[in-house]
């Protein structure tokens, strides 16, 4: 450290005499220039993004199931009832994925994608990748790839496309069902279940309606009717024979004399 007033200094090292202040050149840096962005000027993402901020839905809050309406373009909301956050947020998934979503958006599993969360819970979904967790749909399912399905899957319509071929391990409970494709395993759908042509169902199912058309295939049991109703309950009760058999009433009838043999 030198004196302030000093004019002039020695350099310990060489032993030269400098200036302490005088005015060192500035060291110029030519720094890389970055090409701007490419701004995205197509109508048609302009349309959709404008689209999205003025169009509203009705989403619900996953802890008390009160109602709220939310703009589209946002990515988060707080339930006015019990304070709790909703995550609004769309997922696609590309890669390895195995942390629990709970979002009322949509989830696009890809075809190189592998989720294996424990728990799913969305608004809809598309699935072209591996699926080896729970997934819970509010809407639509959307299942386009060949494998097994360990999880397991409910939706209010799913959708079985013309090149998938599944495997599900547990009950896949629906409203409604189109299978355009192949599947196997149990059904238990509030109202209709459709296997188109060129489809194929295999395993139990359980709806209120099932149609078949021509070149689609159907093989296991069906049990048309309520979903809670247990086999026993299906047919009706019938009354014991003893009991539809009228008693013959001897009270009053006179004794009769048996003959001597």
């Amino acid at each position: 450290m030198e004196y302030a007033a000093a004019k002039s200094s020695i350099c310990r090292q060489c032993g030269h005499y400098f200036s302490p202040f005088a005015p060192k050149p500035e060291l110029k840096l030519h720094a890389k220039e970055e090409a701007p962005a490419l701004e995205n000027s197509s109508i048609l993402h302009r349309f959709e993004d404008f689209w999205k901020r003025q169009r509203s839905s009705i989403i619900e809050c996953f802890e008390c199931n009160r109602k709220q309406q939310v703009c589209g373009a946002a990515t988060s909301t707080i339930c006015p009832a019990c304070s709790a956050h909703i995550d609004l947020r769309d997922y696609k998934i590309t890669g390895g994925f195995s942390r629990t979503i709970r979002t009322r958006g949509d989830v696009h599993l890809t075809a190189k994608g592998d989720l294996s969360s424990s728990g799913v819970i969305c608004r809809s979904a598309l699935i072209e990748g591996r699926l080896r967790g729970n997934l819970h749909c509010d809407d639509t399912a959307t299942i386009n790839f060949s494998g097994k399905i360990p999880g397991s899957l409910s939706a209010r319509h799913v959708i079985v496309k013309r090149k998938a071929d599944i495997h599900c391990f547990r009950r896949v409970r629906v409203g409604t069902i189109e299978i355009k494709g192949k599947m196997s395993g149990e059904i238990i759908a509030q109202t209709m279940v459709a296997v188109h042509k060129k489809g194929s169902l295999e395993g139990d199912v359980t709806a209120k309606a099932i149609t078949v058309e021509k070149g689609g295939m159907f093989s296991g049991l069906l049990v048309i009717g309520q979903a809670n109703l247990a086999q026993g309950e299906l047919l009706p009760e019938q009354k014991p024979v003893a009991e539809s058999m009228p008693e013959a009433d001897i009270s009053g009838a006179a004794p009769q004399r048996v003959p001597a043999t």
